[in-house]
């Protein structure tokens, strides 16, 4: 069975989430760089959604 670390994969998608926001602000005169960033976050979200949710709710209290 393989293992995965969740914790890296959700360093990574921080970083994409960042990453795109970045974007966002230097491309934000820029038409096809916001449409898209704004389809990316979508898919960054889900992303969140199935892997960091699930990390924050694995945290000790």
């Amino acid at each position: 069975m393989q293992q995965f670390d969740l914790d890296e994969i959700d360093s990574k998608i921080q970083l994409m989430r960042r990453t795109a926001e970045e974007l966002a602000q230097a491309g934000k005169n820029f038409p096809a760089i916001a449409r898209n960033i704004v389809r990316i976050s979508a898919g960054i979200k889900m992303l969140e959604i199935n892997i960091s949710d699930v990390v924050e709710l694995e945290k000790p209290d």
